[in-house]
């Protein structure tokens, strides 16, 4: 009891009257009005935050493409650097080019065939294209059927290419020769829409790959002997890449950030990747010619003949492969799809 009246004289007249005031109504609905407006405030400020969704599926700005340009510009310097250092000798470790007075007649051999090969594959595709355009009813078929014309483009090109390299290489001409003009036939048929852009264009794109092509060559050839050989493995990866972009610019369009996005990666980075892939290949075509083995032997009928276990088309097909790349993605570029305006 007097614990409790000692309690009860320390608290002021003031807090036991509002202790003791009923909670009205008036009192209930000012504080329910107050929690409403809290929690419509935060649903207002969540519905304000846009989603993933909607954040992929937004316009593309005007620097959608800058950070592609950024790498391939980044890429030329780096390449022009490498063919100055390279070029002038600076490297530490011999190339290709200093054993090339060194390589025996046979190595010289394999790589001049492989190169012909290489430039018959050009020069096989330009005529079927050039076929291709004067025929109103293959353009038509090419260009107005959708799906089934992408479908059996991919197709035709994966087959005729697997066909090719599957068959052994005898020198003459025979059936793997049959199969490679088809292959280089198919490809020239397939990218001959790309001829609508424009006459310009098309000599502008095919020259600046000339360019490309002849400024990778040298920097493979001056570079040390296995400087780009162990490259495989993350080129593997980047074609896996670049390929699951292109798959997604055919549902996504390049007006969106995440289609934008695709595109660049599919463009510029496709550029880079195969202009890295034509080092890798042209130093792997070298190697292969300077240790695959030469056998020599006699047929039944008593005549020498050499086994030679080097295939100038299928390594010729790897860097017309890298070429055909280079050149529909500079056609792009230089047709305004890379983000540029064409001029």
């Amino acid at each position: 009891m007097i614990i409790a009246n000692v309690c009860r004289a320390t608290i002021s007249p003031q807090i036991t009257s509002f202790l003791k005031a009923p909670v009205t109504s008036k009192s209930i609905n000012v504080s329910r009005l107050y929690t409403s407006n809290a929690r419509t405030g935060f649903r207002r400020a969540v519905r304000a935050r846009p989603t993933l969704v909607e954040k992929a599926m937004a316009p593309a700005g005007e620097n959608a493409y800058k950070l592609g340009k950024g790498f391939a510009a980044g890429a030329s310097v780096l390449g022009i650097g490498a063919l100055c250092y390279y070029g002038a000798g600076l490297s530490s470790s011999t190339g290709a080019i200093d054993h090339a007075a060194l390589w025996p007649q046979y190595v010289k051999d394999r790589i001049h065939t492989t190169y012909m090969y290489f430039g018959g594959s050009i020069a096989a595709s330009v005529a079927t294209a050039t076929a291709v355009l004067r025929s109103p009813a293959a353009m038509r078929m090419l260009t107005n059927s959708g799906w089934v014309a992408i479908g059996v483009s991919m197709v035709a090109m994966i087959g005729s290419g697997m066909l090719a390299q599957s068959i052994p290489y005898q020198e003459g001409f025979g059936a793997k020769q049959m199969a490679w003009l088809l292959h280089s036939g198919v490809i020239g048929a397939v990218i001959a829409p790309l001829s609508l852009v424009g006459g310009p264009i098309i000599l502008r794109a095919a020259l600046y790959t000339a360019g490309i092509i002849s400024a990778l060559s040298a920097v493979a050839v001056c570079a040390p002997s296995d400087k780009f050989l162990n490259m495989g493995g993350p080129l593997a990866i980047g074609l896996g890449v670049v390929f699951a972009s292109s798959v997604g610019t055919m549902f996504l369009p390049p007006t969106t950030v995440l289609g934008s996005g695709l595109h660049s990666m599919a463009l510029y980075g496709g550029l880079i990747l195969f202009s890295m892939f034509l080092l890798y290949d042209t130093q792997k075509i070298i190697k292969k010619a300077e240790t695959q083995s030469v056998s020599y032997g006699r047929d039944f009928s008593g005549n020498s003949v050499t086994y030679d276990s080097y295939d100038p088309i299928n390594n010729a097909i790897s860097i017309y492969l890298d070429t055909i790349n280079i050149f529909v993605r500079m056609v792009t570029i230089l047709a305004g799809g890379g983000g540029g305006k064409r001029k």
